[in-house]
């Protein structure tokens, strides 16, 4: 037996301190995940389960989007992954029951945790208009109401289609292709909100917007810089990666505001020695001041150019454009604006440069400390500059290393889920299926909550994810939700999104990454691209939920038929039947998936996509070649009595997924409304530990926004920098407080005032 999910859902959780460890994993992680997946699936499921997991003939942790390599543990799983199988191969079920018995006004009261814990969705249910509660469905009703809504429209473009990292890549490509058949480019997406900046420099600077690095590379590195990162909640599989490289001779450096456990000290469950006693990754950790990352990588260029024989002059001169113009601008940089910048000492930033000047080969890893700033842009092609300076693209063990979250968020880009295509992507599209896509630009994340709001917009689709929970700026997130005529949510779970409805919403139960999928032509695969652009198949092996669930190319394929009718020359009905026929079409239309289903077959461990920089260091940008940049130096001035606050994760947390109320690595246990600040600021702001503090962010147009009653916790933080947790603070963050260029909200680098709490 499993337990039952919590009846109780405590308006105020009450957080417990201790002091923060100083080591990931081990002993105490193994025991975590066996608890937490009993609980949810017994001892049976959870042994049939987690032996699946990341196995070449299992299923994809619906996870990070860590990679595997070729040769793999038989628990080829970390502790957070397993919380997130846990949590979908649960044994708890939704049933109309609970919809009959919890008003969507009840729903809305309850924490995201809460939700989260009732389990998996049994049938379609749907909340018609001037009702209170969701009533069930068949799916061919549900099916002509989006129908209904969707022609209409007075416009293709008043639809949004919203897309998580967890959808599939057939899933993916079969809902932009019905989106561009349809008739709108509104296909906003999880990385929207987090690599889009990365995307976005790194298409500018090299020519494509992924990584260039394999797992290979980390090994193999000399030295690898981990900034604006936490792997060992985040994407603890890398910490293995990071061992290895250790092992074999490389040096780290950290760069976040925060210690963090798992960059310290890493215990690796799968051997006994890692167990107990773990490996020593860091070598020089430099605290940074939030959004002083550019001002750091500029003074090292700087430096770099000024030590004779540093620079990899052949490569500058056969690989590279606009040298000169970066270098003045390089040369420009001054110590005192840096060291202000980024709060390090000079001694810190001189002997990061000695371990930069000793490497032959660079990585440099980021994630969303450098991405949800307005100057994120600019500071990723300031990393690429400083990787150019030495030849570190193009060279094995060297290279750009942005680690995404989601499972396959890179993989729905590749298949085309993207508000501003590529116009070969579409002209492969319409010839390959007879269509005309749409050429001017759809909506992105914020673009599309500004539309709802403003009565551009009417029907809202999520195929998975919690977009009320991810997105900034709550109230006006949830009021623009309210404007919908139609929000569509294709879940697995309940969560705080199918409480905040238009006047009519469907929830449509999807088979999830574990769940066995057979269709018409037998048991289906599907497949995912992971951090470093390699393709896999994933095979679920549990029976479904529930019989009345669908999977998310079918669900895709009946929401077409039924909106485009006989008008449409799409074979859907054949892609829902075999999921290989939708293969065959991506073959055809993008790159590199060339003999899709063959090499599929051949190798189910995946295949590597292309990569020109990495591969050939040829560089597909306008100029033809690497582009250096020279953007003037930004990072946040924080007023006098204020401070700068950046949104994170706790441990028992991936994305807006609670799976607890601990955080295990920095000491707080029972609940999740925390502010953690430097003792020393707390002090000279009057604010002892364990006194509660609103915390109000400000803004330069004059308005605040106010998020009540929050523990503070004295802890190491850089000096003038705190940390809350989402998506308890996104209310704190502005829709029009976006990075430049990548429109990313700017959650990393929100000043705040705290003031005492009247909700202690």
């Amino acid at each position: 037996m499993v337990s039952k999910p919590p009846v109780g859902d405590p308006v105020q959780d009450a957080p417990q301190v201790a002091a923060p460890q100083h080591a990931a994993a081990g002993l105490p992680a193994v025991a975590h995940t066996l608890r937490i997946a009993q609980a949810q699936m017994g001892v049976r499921r959870t042994a049939r389960t987690l032996l699946k997991v990341n196995q070449k003939d299992g299923f994809d942790c619906p996870g990070c989007a860590w990679p595997e390599g070729d040769k793999r543990h038989v628990a080829e799983f970390c502790e957070n992954g397993a919380k997130a199988v846990a949590e979908e191969a649960t044994l708890r079920r939704v049933t109309p029951e609970f919809f009959a018995t919890h008003p969507v006004a009840d729903l809305a009261t309850r924490s995201g945790y809460w939700l989260g814990q009732q389990g998996r969705i049994t049938q379609p249910v749907y909340l018609p208009e001037g009702a209170d509660r969701y009533e069930p469905v068949s799916w061919e009703q549900a099916f002509s109401i989006i129908a209904e809504e969707l022609t209409a429209l007075s416009s293709p473009d008043e639809a949004l289609f919203y897309t998580s990292g967890r959808t599939s890549n057939e899933a993916a490509f079969l809902l932009q292709l019905f989106a561009r058949e349809f008739g709108t480019n509104n296909l906003p997406d999880c990385s929207n909100m987090c690599h889009e900046s990365s995307g976005s420099a790194l298409t500018e600077t090299i020519g494509i917007g992924k990584g260039s690095v394999s797992l290979e590379d980390l090994h193999r590195a000399d030295l690898i810089i981990v900034a604006g990162q936490n792997p060992g909640t985040n994407h603890p599989r890398m910490l293995s990666a990071l061992e290895k490289a250790k092992a074999a001779g490389a040096r780290i450096i950290s760069v976040n505001p925060l210690p963090e456990a798992g960059l310290e000290r890493f215990k690796n469950p799968q051997t006994a020695q890692g167990m107990f006693r773990g490996a020593a990754l860091t070598d020089l950790f430099l605290q940074i001041r939030i959004g002083g990352d550019q001002a750091l990588f500029r003074l090292l260029n700087k430096l770099v150019l000024e030590t004779e024989g540093a620079v990899d002059e052949a490569f500058v001169r056969e690989h590279t454009h606009g040298y000169e113009e970066f270098t003045a601008a390089a040369r420009a940089a001054d110590w005192d604006e840096t060291l202000a910048a980024t709060g390090l000492s000079r001694p810190e930033i001189e002997r990061a440069l000695e371990m930069v000047l000793a490497s032959e080969r660079t990585i440099v890893c980021w994630a969303m400390g450098l991405t949800q700033h307005k100057h994120s842009v600019p500071t990723i092609r300031e990393v690429v500059n400083f990787l150019l300076l030495r030849g570190n693209i193009g060279r094995p063990g060297a290279g750009v290393c942005p680690v995404r979250g989601h499972s396959n968020v890179q993989g729905d880009r590749t298949m085309g889920i993207f508000e501003r295509p590529a116009p070969a992507f579409l002209d492969a599209l319409d010839k390959e299926f007879g269509i005309v896509s749409p050429r001017h630009h759809g909506f992105d994340v914020v673009r599309s909550i500004q539309a709802l709001r403003d009565g551009e917009a009417k029907v809202f689709f999520a195929m998975g994810g919690n977009f009320v929970g991810a997105t900034p700026d709550t109230e006006v997130t949830e009021a623009a939700m309210r404007n919908a005529r139609l929000t569509v949510h294709v879940s697995t779970k309940l969560n705080r999104s199918h409480a905040v409805t238009g006047t009519r919403a469907l929830i449509l139960p999807t088979l999830g990454r574990t769940d066995k999928d057979v269709q018409k032509s037998g048991r289906q695969v599907v497949t995912v691209e992971d951090s470093m652009g390699l393709v896999h198949a994933s095979r679920g092996n549990l029976p479904p939920a529930s019989p009345h669930l669908l999977s998310e190319p079918a669900i895709v394929a009946r929401m077409a038929r039924a909106v485009l009718g006989g008008g449409s020359a799409t074979p859907w009905e054949e892609f829902e039947a075999d999921y290989a026929r939708i293969r065959d079409r991506i073959a055809r239309v993008v790159p590199g998936f060339e003999d899709f289903n063959a090499r599929l077959a051949a190798d189910p461990g995946g295949f590597a996509l292309p990569h020109a920089p990495r591969d050939e260091r040829r560089f597909p940008t306008k100029t033809g070649k690497a582009n250096f940049t020279a953007a003037p130096v930004e990072y946040p001035r924080v007023p006098e009595g204020r401070l700068l606050l950046q949104t994170l994760r706790s441990h028992d947390q991936y994305n807006t997924t609670i799976y607890g109320l601990d955080d295990r690595y920095r000491g707080i246990t029972g609940g999740r409304r925390v502010v953690l600040v430097h003792p020393d600021d707390a002090a000279a702001l009057g604010f002892a530990d364990g006194a509660y503090a609103d915390l109000v962010s400000e803004w330069t147009d004059g308005s605040e926004r106010r998020a009540p009653g929050f523990r503070v916790v004295h802890y190491p933080t850089a000096r003038g920098c705190a940390a809350a947790y989402y998506p308890e603070t996104n209310v704190l963050v502005p829709l029009e407080s976006t990075a430049d260029v990548s429109n990313t909200p700017a959650s990393k680098s929100v000043i705040v005032r705290l003031e005492q709490s009247e909700s202690a």
